[in-house]
């Protein structure tokens, strides 16, 4: 990798996974690899979801818009960290950063949003089946959809200006294969990144307000289940609500895990395993998780081959 000084440049320097070019190969080819697996399972969702008439509930209308979300969030980093490792080259323009630091973190929060909201579906469908139509008419779905876009990209809003109102006055390298927020906040010398430390804690708070809703949702949809007295019903009620838990508890516990850890002037293998670990494996794991148990998508997917 070329690493020239870059301090008296607009741009950064992504440090990425290794400087040997063997390893720079693998990881553009494993990237791209999980890039496309991603691409292709999110798509299929989305258009099966929008074709299929049986696939018209709530459920399938917000797991079409986490699979918007899921092709757009992996979107933002790994192309740019693909052609780095092609290029032999970490630069990143201030303009390039400043754009993936707004989708990262406005599609990130987006994410949490989304997957509260499908908990609260899961919490109706099986709590209140006999009001289900009622509580989640088409008119409320859409209106929690457009809430979740929208605090997304405020989210993005604030981030990306408490973040770039910083004086970066160190080198103006990131050890990270994107332009990772807590990474750049180490590049300030002085104290302006209290911003930033002030928009993490605000979102923090909302993160744990929206996780207590996904837990309390779980514990309600359990005790409803387990009193369900077929095993065929309650087959059926775990179908659909475990392939969500799983989502919900891989993303968060990866996410909150890699923004609490301290950065490292000098991060490992396992740092960057971790980053890995919410920000691409989860939009190339999600399709897969929904598709496995739920027998109407893959009804769906087997119309959709067979024309």
């Amino acid at each position: 990798m070329i690493m020239a000084n870059i301090t008296t440049m607009s741009g950064f320097l992504l440090m990425g996974f290794s400087d040997i070019r063997e390893l720079q190969i693998l990881h553009a080819f494993l990237f791209l690899v999980m890039y496309l697996l991603a691409m292709a399972g999110n798509l299929i969702i989305i258009v099966i979801t929008t074709l299929d008439q049986q696939l018209q509930s709530p459920m399938y209308y917000f797991l079409k818009h986490l699979s918007l979300l899921d092709l757009s969030f992996i979107s933002v980093t790994v192309p740019q960290s693909i052609d780095n490792s092609l290029m032999d080259s970490g630069y990143i323009s201030y303009g390039q950063c400043i754009l993936q630091v707004f989708f990262f973190t406005a599609l990130a929060w987006a994410e949490v949003a989304i997957l509260t909201v499908m908990s609260y579906d899961r919490y109706a469908a099986i709590c209140f089946p006999l009001h289900y139509e009622v509580i989640m008419d088409h008119s409320k779905c859409k209106w929690a959809v457009i809430a979740v876009w929208l605090s997304g990209s405020i989210s993005g809003i604030l981030y990306t200006t408490a973040t770039f109102s910083i004086t970066f006055c160190r080198a103006k390298n990131i050890h990270q294969f994107f332009c990772d927020v807590p990474q750049l906040i180490k590049l300030s010398c002085s104290n302006d990144y209290f911003g930033v430390i002030g928009v993490a804690a605000f979102m923090t708070v909302l993160a744990f307000m929206c996780f207590t809703s996904i837990v309390f949702s779980y514990i309600h949809i359990f005790s409803t289940v387990l009193r369900i007295p077929s095993a065929e019903g309650r087959s059926k009620a775990f179908s659909t609500c475990l392939p969500h838990l799983f989502v919900v508890s891989f993303f968060l516990s990866t996410g909150v895990f890699a923004f609490l850890k301290p950065t490292s002037d000098s991060p490992t293998a396992f740092d960057l395993m971790i980053s890995m670990f919410y920000t691409v494996v989860p939009p190339t794991l999600n399709p897969i998780i929904y598709s496995l148990r739920n027998e109407a998508i893959k009804g769906a997917f087997a119309k959709l081959l067979l024309g």
